[in-house]
């Protein structure tokens, strides 16, 4: 199927992106509670207060070195999901049935522990529909590892960017995703009892369950605001080019705009089919950003898939 979008583009996108939110904060205050998973009992181990974990309403696990390699099969090629900047991800499988999907930081990555606990202690006390849950972690013997719930359709990009995989997301199928996103973004800015950042939202980090709803996952360079902050500054620019806002990318400042930003090129992204970094016209290059930039200047008929 194809849409015809003309040089409203830009003013249309801005309308969805509202209409998203809004509809998203109007669903969770229906709701109430049921965005949210039942609160359990947390495993009280002494390992809490090294972690900072003290307190967290999650039923989290720090679990044996033994455990996770019997769950993987010693980590076994064939159980391989893929590879990040963090490491590869594993599948598992507990005794019980339960499936994992076990993040394995590597030796050579450029996160280094500081990023592993970030990931661990921040997910760990967020609870949402539209996060990825977060069962636990291990750190034994030199490794460092996060265990997650096991999600079967993998991530966003594995769908949109493949010509043939994208035609099982249609129009209304796309909208719930970006509405899912939107619902996970608003939680971590406004109604978690942390607002956080996430820094490195796109569309590997959007990670799909057995029905195709969108969960956001990969905390490692997120970063926590007080309730008083606006925005902050680091000179350690840390992300993916292409989503990065101008502001963070030149000048290391962030904010909730940093991220609102990476939701803006995740959108033109699933609405388009096409990686931002790879967008090609008449054998020229350009980002998508700048084609759409120059189609809405031209007042052109953009063709998207």
């Amino acid at each position: 199927m194809k849409i015809l979008v003309n040089a409203i583009i830009v003013p249309l996108l801005a309308t969805l992106f509202c209409f998203t939110v809004c509809f998203a904060f109007m669903r969770g205050h229906k709701k109430g509670k049921t965005n949210f998973p039942e609160k359990t009992n947390v495993n009280v181990l002494k390992d809490e207060q090294v972690w900072g974990l003290e307190g967290s309403n999650t039923d989290f696990t720090f679990f044996d070195l033994s455990q996770i390699s019997d769950a993987t099969n010693n980590f076994l090629d064939a159980n391989k999901l893929g590879q990040g900047g963090f490491g590869p991800v594993y599948k598992g499988k507990f005794p019980d049935g339960r499936e994992i999907a076990v993040k394995r930081l590597a030796s050579h990555s450029g996160q280094g522990f500081m990023e592993f606990k970030n990931e661990v202690q921040l997910i760990a006390k967020l609870q949402h529909t539209n996060l990825v849950r977060l069962l636990g972690c291990c750190s034994q013997r030199g490794e460092k590892m996060v265990i997650y719930e096991y999600l079967p359709n993998k991530s966003l990009d594995f769908f949109i960017f493949d010509e043939a995989k994208r035609v099982v997301l249609n129009w209304n199928k796309r909208l719930a995703i970006i509405e899912g996103i939107s619902q996970g973004l608003l939680y971590l800015h406004k109604l978690s009892r942390l607002r956080v950042i996430h820094r490195d939202l796109k569309a590997s980090n959007i990670l799909l369950d057995n029905e195709m709803n969108p969960k956001i996952s990969d905390f490692g360079l997120a970063k926590i605001f007080n309730s008083n902050d606006v925005e902050g500054n680091t000179e350690k620019i840390a992300g993916t080019y292409g989503y990065m806002a101008p502001e963070y990318a030149s000048a290391g400042i962030f904010s909730i705009k940093s991220d609102v930003f990476s939701f803006g090129v995740l959108i033109l992204e699933i609405i388009s089919g096409t990686r931002n970094s790879g967008f090609q016209q008449h054998g020229k290059f350009f980002n998508l950003l700048r084609h759409v930039l120059l189609a809405v200047n031209q007042e052109e008929i953009i063709l998207l898939d």
